[in-house]
């Protein structure tokens, strides 16, 4: 438990406007996508946050500061401004939004290819919906190399943004999508060097395609499992299940030979019935290996079927306070902080609370 000055218990608020949300006009926001989270981007006390902008929720933001039902906590909460790039557009007539967006205040985000072999419905990841924001229009099927490093450059140059985040969908190649990834990244750096990347793939078959990524230039991999308990992969994420956890354990063990020692992660999400010890107990098999567990609550997305079907509700703030107490302890005790990795959803931090306590 974080304590500030005037006694604000810092981490239980946030935990609890991560769940609950806030009501606050957030220029930047994501809607639907790869998922997990569905969200306006603040700065809580300077710290980047993804919190669920929700009209029903008790907290609000008025002059810069968190109030709950009209009381001032002492925390400090920041829209963050819409960023200049998106008023661009590619000599194509591709709309610089469309390509890539920022995430947080410094973060640019990517799903370079916005489609997914697993996305009929019995293969489907419960909380995505990657392929509603393409229906919608919100983007584009693929981004290509060049086109993402017009787009980087111009986020770093008119709006400061310092690192990159690219995932994709998975492809039914060996590489499951990685071959693009790396073309892209290549071009990125090309053109800005000094951007930080991290790309998010799932194992691929072939583990020499990870060193092809280092190669290209990225300098953290996120290869996300979201649970390590077999009978909730196959509710929740039915077509990665499929790929056995030992082979996500030796993608993590040639990552971290590949990459280094904390910057690797996977997310791991909180409220998909798995049990809390165990979680936890995963969080520390991870560790151990020197991959980053990306803690998250689930939250209801829009034209998922977690929410359109099952009708799934974000975990109790309990539960959540306890799990991301627990693994913050096992991360501060390795020495590993989020902010230390390169490049990525744990350096950005915006969708877990595990940066407000400082892992």
């Amino acid at each position: 438990m974080t304590i500030t000055n005037n006694g604000t218990d810092r981490v239980g608020h946030r935990v609890a406007v991560s769940l609950l949300g806030v009501r606050v006009a957030a220029p930047v926001h994501r809607e639907g996508g790869a998922g997990p989270s569905d969200d306006g981007h603040v700065l809580f006390e300077g710290l980047q946050a993804a919190l669920p902008v929700n009209a029903t929720s008790p907290y609000t933001v008025s002059g810069g500061k968190l109030m709950l039902d009209g009381a001032d906590l002492g925390l400090s909460v920041d829209p963050v401004a819409r960023p200049r790039f998106y008023d661009l557009v590619t000599a194509d007539g591709v709309r610089y939004e469309q390509v890539a967006r920022l995430h947080g205040a410094k973060v640019l985000a990517t799903t370079v290819v916005q489609t997914c072999m697993r996305y009929d419905e019995a293969e489907r990841c419960r909380f995505c919906s990657i392929e509603e924001s393409l229906r919608a229009g919100n983007t584009i099927a693929v981004k290509t190399p060049a086109m993402l490093a017009e787009v980087a450059e111009a986020a770093v140059r008119l709006d400061g943004v310092e690192q990159m985040v690219m995932t994709t969908g998975t492809s039914k190649g060996r590489d499951r999508g990685a071959t693009h990834l790396a073309r892209c990244v290549r071009a990125i750096k090309e053109r800005v060097p000094e951007l930080g990347i991290q790309v998010q793939c799932e194992p691929p078959a072939d583990l020499r395609t990870i060193t092809d990524l280092y190669e290209a230039g990225a300098r953290s991999i996120g290869i996300h499992v979201e649970s390590m308990d077999d009978d909730v992969r196959r509710r929740w994420t039915p077509g990665k299940a499929r790929v056995p956890l030992d082979e996500y354990r030796a993608a993590w063990r040639e990552a971290v030979r590949v990459f280094g020692w904390n910057q690797v992660s996977t997310y791991l999400i909180v409220g998909m019935g798995e049990d809390p010890d165990e979680l936890v107990a995963s969080a520390g098999e991870l560790v151990e290996m020197g991959v980053y567990p990306f803690v998250v609550p689930f939250r209801p997305i829009r034209g998922t079927l977690a929410v359109d079907v099952d009708g799934a509700t974000t975990p109790s703030r309990d539960v959540m306070h306890d799990v991301t107490r627990r693994v913050s302890a096992l991360l501060l005790a390795a020495g590993m902080h989020g902010a230390d990795q390169a490049a990525g959803c744990a350096a950005c931090g915006a969708c877990s609370v595990l940066s407000t306590t400082g892992a």
